[in-house]
């Protein structure tokens, strides 16, 4: 079980984000983890978000994650992914603070999360290893994540056979252009893994060992 500290994550302009940490002794690297679509129901309290969590934990990450601006008792608006992104980027320097330099902080999202992630990676500095869960690229289009081809660090990208909003086109789209990816279908999962989280967590747990070993 993780043992977590609440925390708040000061962005700027008096927005304060609702936050859990957990760093293990001697722990070196971590991850933030970014919740699903704040104005469809998603927090940091879901069961994606959960399981990813709970595989990196397992690996000896230290793991943080926050709820958007907005979303529970995070202050702020929703800001259509523009101020999340901030919001991940001071996510990423407050696990980065609590872990030895030099700091190796990964960042994995879950839906809206991924594409907030994926916006993330491609800025400098980039975080050093990147998960996507159930990238919505029916909604994106895979255009969006072709840009983090230059990722240095390891790549998952993990979608069940039957989501909807991920169809396997553009998930196939989106392998050829990530060629150095992980892309892990898994047979019979929707968009929200119901019955498939123990599959999901095995996919995030095998990139989690990596970037431990790295």
């Amino acid at each position: 079980m993780i043992v977590e500290q609440p925390i708040g994550i000061a962005v700027g302009s008096g927005t304060v984000l609702e936050a859990a940490v957990a760093v293990p002794s001697g722990a070196r690297a971590g991850v933030v983890v970014c919740h699903p679509h704040p104005l469809y129901g998603g927090d940091m309290h879901g069961p994606v978000v959960l399981a990813v969590l709970e595989a990196c934990a397992r690996a000896g990450l230290a793991t943080l994650r926050f709820n958007f601006r907005g979303v529970g008792r995070s202050t702020g608006v929703h800001d259509g992914g523009q101020g999340e992104q901030d919001d991940a980027a001071a996510a990423l320097a407050d696990l980065a603070s609590r872990l030895p330099a030099p700091a190796r902080v990964a960042i994995a999202g879950y839906s809206f999360g991924a594409v907030v992630a994926a916006a993330i990676a491609a800025r400098e500095p980039a975080p050093v290893a990147l998960a996507l869960v159930a990238p919505p690229l029916g909604v994106t289009g895979s255009d969006a994540f072709a840009r983090l081809a230059a990722l240095r660090g390891p790549v998952l990208v993990v979608a069940g056979s039957r989501d909807e909003y991920c169809p396997p086109a553009l998930l196939s789209r989106l392998a050829k252009d990530l060629s150095a990816a992980s892309v892990r279908v898994l047979d019979g999962a929707d968009h929200f893994f119901g019955g498939d989280l123990d599959a999901l967590e095995a996919a995030v747990a095998e990139w989690a060992a990596g970037l431990v070993a790295g």
